[in-house]
């Protein structure tokens, strides 16, 4: 494991963005408007459900986001592809937190559920992840995770058999 903090507040997150928590061509989250979260509570190589790795985040929900002006006029509800994208997000910072080298990108998804809604009355959503593999080869950099969305202590969004690779290209 390479000697990060296990937690990170906003600046630290918009310096991954910027490529400089991991160093350049690592592992980086999206500036805002598309960092979907706010801080990381907790973060491991070797704990969660599984022991193999997970990580906690949250989120501020405001009414001003920038999704419930467009998603949808007169009945703002923040995109399910949005809560999805900031478990991919924070299953690639992990990977890059660990010391694993290379960009992030998501591979895909196994199951998708989402049994409710963000709307602007929310105050925060918990993010959870807990990986399920960790695959570190000569040939391959891989995180495979499982991940909820809890709104205000609600849970609304599960998914499964998340992935998420880093390549040196």
């Amino acid at each position: 494991m390479a000697d990060y903090p296990t937690s990170f507040d906003r600046e630290a997150l918009l310096a991954c963005a910027r490529g400089e928590l991991f160093g350049p061509g690592n592992a980086q989250l999206p500036e805002p408007p598309m960092l979907m979260m706010d801080r990381i509570t907790e973060i491991s190589g070797d704990g969660g459900l599984h022991g193999k790795g997970h990580v906690v985040a949250e989120f501020d929900i405001t009414p001003d986001l920038w999704f419930f002006s467009c998603h949808f006029p007169g009945n703002p509800i923040m995109p399910g592809c949005l809560g999805l994208d900031g478990l991919w997000q924070l299953t690639g910072f992990n990977l890059g937190w660990r010391g694993w080298t290379g960009r992030g990108y998501a591979l895909g998804v196994g199951e998708v559920k989402l049994t409710g809604m963000v709307r602007p009355d929310r105050k925060m959503l918990t993010y959870k992840v807990d990986f399920t593999k960790a695959i570190q080869t000569r040939r391959l950099t891989m995180g495979v995770a499982d991940g909820t969305v809890e709104a205000d202590g609600e849970v609304i969004y599960q998914v499964r058999d998340m992935k998420v690779a880093l390549s040196e290209s």
